[in-house]
């Protein structure tokens, strides 16, 4: 009989894959992309996923049999193998950290630790401490117990040092197990017996039922009437429904089922209850939109991208719907990305008008179980599967297991929110569906009013298509953008607190016309920082390096870094003075001031700390929608693609701290965030006004934003990255390096520099501290690489590795974090 090997991807980050030998009576049962259980190094069982199937025995170690074999059918298809492995060697990471950012969590598996009684053991308890005895006695009563449940029993936080102790003695064993963390939807059903379905054996059940048990008899009737039984179609009963229309109790039930009449199944369901779409619409295009699709379709004949530059409110998504039924209808998938959650709510409302239960939804809100259920239906193949023929979602949905993708939609393709930062890999959705679509011969299409200037460039090249919407659907002019000098207010000592006379007046006139205003700020919590008046110190973080947040809901303060947070304090705790002001503000603040001067007015703040919870989003989106809030302020999850028809009023607080960043992408960012927030103003009927209130109103980030004027900016940050080496004329590779030993990291960092200057022939940059020098506890330092567009990015990254392998030959450096993203953003 033929030995089989299978190499397997490991959820870890080891750099190779590693091979295990098929157990004889599995050669036909095994195949790519199943779940198999293996055991790798001391005694650790993992769930890895089945890569390669061959005939070669590994060389360098000898291959441990495969324990278990987790699915029938495969759960990954072989485009996904081919997608991840461009994405491990593009942004530098491994196939297990792919494999961890791609599978849902209840997918992955978990592997628990059981502590047994030694079999063998023969050694008295007398040399037992007092812990280690309770341990003992609770084994022997109940065999097994986890790691959690032995820290429960002796009251201990930490209980290794005890469990070690035992081992020792000989008195336990640990086995390592792995547990499924899927778990279906199991609902139970009500159909009548066999006996009962003949029509005398019921007749006989219903008169015994009317002389003695009225409520079961009122059970059944509502049974008969629930399954339509006399309708001529019938349907299922579910348990939990017959007993709260009929108000029964399990018991009642129960008995039904003893005298024959009922019999209790259970099923499988949905976790996504299935609506009833009656009447789809079909939208019709403009004039405008109906030449913008026809244009995007013809570029589609001869190019892989196209950028549709449509300015705020111009009715992009018609465009993207009309995309969508055409793939659709065609056979093929569809995937539309958002960068917010935040904006799936509305989106999905739209969507659903004209393809109702078509459209499925992936992102992280979703709960482990919802997200297996969506990833298992778009693996389905068969023409009945509805929910996996539009896929809505974040950057995570990528990820998903498409079978025919035949369009990609990244709406607001500008946006930060597609950059994943931690952990790896460290991926930019939108370039890394542009690659997925290639693989699958499928088309992308790259909305946004505000394109990142890569983009654009690519468009302006030729390597992208173009095409342009400068007008607002039906007629709607561009909101007046007014700004308001901050600086001269304070002069002639007019300004209110946070807010502008102009600010201020133009809100009270929206809220006296029944009209919306939102307000945006771009910091979250209630004052940046507390400052001692007498000696200026400033509560800081004691892991990282930044000063904590107050939050005056929470009444604490917290770090936005790592979430340490403490009560505010009472006292300098250096000088002890106690006069301690709040210096700056917050989207909290603004809340609680903006209710100040309109006492009247309904208030929401919409940022992250209000937005937790899973339907958070929605209900505060639906709510200014249906216009039972009069002012939202936000930080810039309200800037990006939200449609709102009673908005008039748009307030930007802060613009300059957005400018004012140390960064070379502030000024096109601060233009993007800037003009997307003054998009959400007078978006139907009416022209909106937006406030921008600035210390420099002649600054020409501002006055781009005043006149919408976007090649401007585009002009002068292309000239700027021309002449500074910056994207998209040079790539970018950052190499940051974390200890919690600072003497140790300087050393370290500048051994690597040193290195790279030597072996890499580009512009670096470093090593030198970032703006946070401290997260964690890990000091961290930066060395950026610029490489020339023109020289091949996948050979420098060979030399890097190579690097990297000399760098860790020192002995000193083993616990330096080496992290790699590519292409920062």
């Amino acid at each position: 009989m033929i030995t089989l090997f299978a190499d397997v991807i490991l959820p870890i980050a080891v750099p190779n894959l590693y091979t295990y030998r098929v157990p004889q009576e599995w050669n036909n049962s095994i195949t790519e992309g199943q779940r198999v259980v293996v055991n790798f190094g001391k005694g650790k069982l993992y769930a890895a996923l089945v890569r390669n199937i061959h005939q070669n025995a590994p060389q360098k170690y000898a291959a441990k049999y495969i324990e278990h074999i987790l699915d029938e059918t495969p759960i990954v298809t072989s485009v996904q193998f081919q997608w991840w492995e461009w994405m491990a060697s593009y942004y530098m990471c491994t196939l297990g950290e792919v494999m961890n950012a791609a599978l849902p969590a209840a997918l992955k598996l978990g592997s628990e630790t059981k502590i047994m009684l030694h079999p063998n053991n023969q050694t008295s308890k007398e040399i037992l401490s007092e812990k280690e005895f309770l341990l003992i006695d609770a084994l022997e009563i109940r065999t097994e117990i986890s790691l959690i449940e032995a820290a429960e029993i002796v009251e201990r936080k930490t209980v290794y040092p005890i469990i070690k102790s035992l081992i020792d003695k000989g008195f336990v064993i640990i086995q390592e197990e792995i547990k499924e963390k899927y778990k279906p939807k199991i609902e139970e059903y009500i159909r009548l017996s066999a006996f009962a379905e003949e029509e005398e054996n019921l007749k006989i059940k219903y008169s015994e039922l009317e002389k003695k048990a009225f409520k079961q008899l009122e059970v059944l009737m509502a049974f008969i009437q629930l399954s339509k039984r006399y309708s001529g179609e019938t349907e299922e009963v579910k348990k939990s429904k017959l007993m709260r229309v009929t108000e029964a109790s399990t018991s009642v039930i129960q008995q039904l089922v003893k005298k024959n009449i009922f019999e209790i199944y259970s099923k499988e369901i949905s976790r996504f209850e299935k609506k009833n779409f009656s009447n789809l619409s079909e939208k019709k295009l403009n004039d405008i939109q109906q030449t913008v699709f026809e244009k995007i379709k013809n570029i589609f004949t001869t190019k892989e991208v196209t950028l549709l530059h449509g300015v705020t409110s111009s009715g992009k998504t018609e465009v993207y719907i009309k995309l969508m039924q055409e793939c659709i209808e065609s056979g093929k998938q569809a995937l539309y990305l958002l960068p917010e959650i935040a904006l799936t709510a509305q989106i999905i409302n739209r969507l659903q008008k004209h393809f109702g239960n078509n459209v499925s939804i992936y992102h992280s809100k979703l709960n482990d179980n919802e997200r297996v259920e969506v990833w298992k239906n778009i693996l389905q193949k068969n023409e009945n599967n509805v929910a996996g023929k539009i896929i809505i979602g974040a950057r995570s949905a990528l990820f998903l297991p498409f079978h025919n993708l035949g369009l990609v939609i990244v709406d607001e393709e500008h946006d930060t929110s597609y950059k994943q930062y931690d952990p790896a890999p460290r991926y930019n959705a939108r370039d890394s569906a542009i690659y997925l679509a290639r693989i699958h011969g499928a088309k992308t299409l790259l909305g946004s009013a505000t394109p990142s200037v890569e983009t654009y460039y690519n468009a302006e090249q030729e390597k992208y298509g173009l095409v342009t919407i400068t007008e607002r659907f039906g007629g709607v002019e561009m909101p007046e953008i007014i700004v308001a000098d901050i600086k001269e207010e304070k002069r002639k000592k007019i300004m209110k607190s946070h807010f502008s006379t102009i600010l201020l007046e133009q809100i009270k006139t929206a809220l006296a016309n029944k009209e919306q205003a939102i307000v945006f700020h771009n910091r979250r919590g209630f004052a940046p920082v507390f400052e001692c008046d007498t000696c200026g110190w400033i509560p800081h973080c004691i892991h990282c390096d930044v000063s904590l947040t107050y939050h005056k809901t929470a009444h604490n303060m917290r770090c936005h870094y790592c979430g340490y947070s403490l009560a505010p304090p009472t006292a300098c705790e250096a000088c002890g003075d106690t006069k301690l002001k709040m210096k700056g503000f917050g989207t909290e603040k603004i809340e609680e001031e903006l209710s100040l001067y309109f006492p009247t007015a309904r208030i929401m703040r919409m940022d992250l700390d209000t937005t937790r919870s899973k339907y958070a989003h929605q209900n505060i989106i639906r709510d200014f929608e249906d216009q039972r809030i009069d002012i939202l302020v936000g930080t810039q999850m309200i800037t990006k693609g939200l449609d709102f028809d009673n908005v008039s009023v748009v307030g930007i607080l802060d613009a300059d701290s957005m400018m004012n960043f140390p960064d070379f992408r502030s000024y096109e960012r601060s233009f993007q965030m800037m003009a997307q927030v003054s998009g959400r103003a007078g978006r139907k009927s009416k022209r909106g006004k937006v406030i921008v209130q600035t210390y420099n109103p002649a600054h020409p980030v501002i006055q781009n934003v005043v006149r919408n004027d976007y090649a401007s900016m585009y002009k002068e940050q292309i000239l700027d990255r021309k002449t500074f080496f910056y994207p998209p004329f040079f790539r970018l590779l950052k190499i940051t390096l974390k200890n919690k030993d600072a003497d140790l990291l300087n050393y370290a960092a500048d051994v690597l520099a040193t290195e790279l200057k030597q072996t890499i022939n580009g512009k670096i940059l470093g090593p030198e501290y970032p703006l946070v020098a401290r997260i964690k506890n890990d000091y961290c330092k930066t060395i950026l690489l610029k490489i020339e567009r023109e020289k091949s990015f996948n050979q420098t990254k060979q030399v890097l590795k190579k690097s990297f392998s000399r760098f860790y030959e020192n002995s000193d450096f083993k616990h330096v974090k080496l992290v790699v993203d590519v292409d920062p953003i």
